[in-house]
């Protein structure tokens, strides 16, 4: 695996996920010469809780040295190629994903979209110009349009409650007050389309998401009509993406609540976090015996770790 940037750097993800669940279940003193003597450098474009701290420690269990930058802060990088650099931009990537290959055997990536120029956005700009000067392989953090690290988590924790039957899986919109990205959204539906599950997709409409994500995932614009026999309840907010970064819908009524819960198949609620509480999701039902989002946040450490292991094999 040369980059882990999304589902298609993956040659077979259901193993990835197994690798994941061996690893969570391998004694500590084990996994520590896995990564001996290797370095992970770890950039934050934007802000980060359960990315950061989940991969600086899966790192660290696995014997690295980890450094972490929060490259939002201090100069700002230019990432245009033939930029005349004569205004508040002091380096160019392709110095700095140069320099930082000579530190590095990993490079860890986190961008965020602007949601106000969809096709720039849509190209990964900035994580594609990290892939193109790195001389190490990358780790998307989360991107513009993906979060390959947190799909891969939800698939482990899918995984490790899976009933004896193919499951549904459900990824639900729901309401929130600021435009938010489409990354989870995104990633999750690539991940779950090659994973054995029957998935759908719910959301006002106006909301739908790029068709290049959708593909074939059936599509039902009433929620409880998606919801009825589902095994898993995966809830997240996006902007919409033909609106690109505008707040259309605040509808209430989207709001995950043990009514809804009660038409699925005994249903496990899932959220990748942060979560707004009574607006997102009601307190019944993230605080009851069935929601995941706490093990799917433990489980961000495993899967960053199956990760990193796979990145370190081709080096």
């Amino acid at each position: 695996m040369q980059h882990f940037t999304s589902v298609h750097d993956v040659a077979d993800p259901a193993a990835l996920v197994q690798s994941a669940l061996e690893l969570k279940q391998s004694p500590p003193e084990d996994l520590l010469s896995i990564g001996q003597h290797k370095t992970m450098v770890l950039l934050f474009f934007n802000p980060s809780l359960r990315t950061r701290l989940s991969t600086q420690k899966a790192g660290l269990s696995l014997g690295m040295q980890v450094m972490v930058h929060n490259a939002g802060q201090g100069w700002q990088l230019e990432f245009e190629d033939g930029a005349i650099m004569n205004a508040d931009k002091a380096e160019h990537v392709k110095e700095a994903a140069g320099v930082i290959s000579q530190y590095a055997d990993i490079i860890g990536v986190r961008t965020f979209p602007s949601l106000t120029d969809c096709e720039r956005d849509y190209q990964d700009f900035i994580l594609e110009q990290f892939k193109t000067h790195a001389k190490v392989p990358v780790l998307s953090l989360e991107s513009a349009i993906r979060h390959p690290l947190q799909s891969l988590a939800d698939w482990v924790t899918i995984a490790e409650h899976r009933p004896a039957h193919r499951p549904k899986v459900v990824l639900s919109w729901a309401p929130h007050p600021k435009a938010l990205p489409q990354a989870v959204a995104n990633s999750f539906l690539e991940w779950m389309q090659v994973a054995d599950m029957d998935l759908c997709l719910t959301h006002p409409e106006g909301y739908e998401l790029a068709p290049e994500f959708v593909g074939d995932t059936p599509v039902i614009y009433d929620q409880k009509r998606a919801l009825e026999g589902a095994d898993f309840v995966y809830v997240k907010n996006w902007s919409p993406y033909q609106a690109y970064g505008q707040v259309q819908n605040q509808d209430a009524r989207w709001m995950i609540s043990p009514e809804k819960m009660a038409v699925t198949n005994n249903g496990r609620f899932m959220h990748c976090l942060p979560v707004r509480r009574n607006v997102v999701v009601s307190d019944t039902v993230i605080d009851s015996p069935r929601s995941l989002h706490l093990e799917q946040s433990n489980n961000r450490t495993w899967a960053a770790m199956a990760a990193i292991k796979e990145l370190l094999k081709s080096q």
